[in-house]
């Protein structure tokens, strides 16, 4: 079970939702600027998410839950 301390990486999270299929497709995404975090745009494909966070790109917003 995910704790307030755990974390995900953004690319790894954008694989496990099913929005990008390989580590590869998930770092173009990340580095084009197509992806928030927060409302943000992140570059970074390992920007650490814990829940709560919430991540937009390619029209929907997925939030971080616990327990991933």
């Amino acid at each position: 079970m995910m704790t307030s301390e755990d974390t995900i990486k953004l690319d790894q999270f954008l694989k496990l939702k099913g929005v990008v299929d390989t580590g590869g497709q998930a770092k173009l995404l990340i580095q084009a600027g197509e992806v928030k975090v927060n409302g943000k745009v992140e570059t970074r494909r390992g920007r650490k998410l814990m829940a709560g966070d919430r991540v937009a790109t390619m029209g929907e917003t997925l939030k971080v839950e616990a327990g991933l």
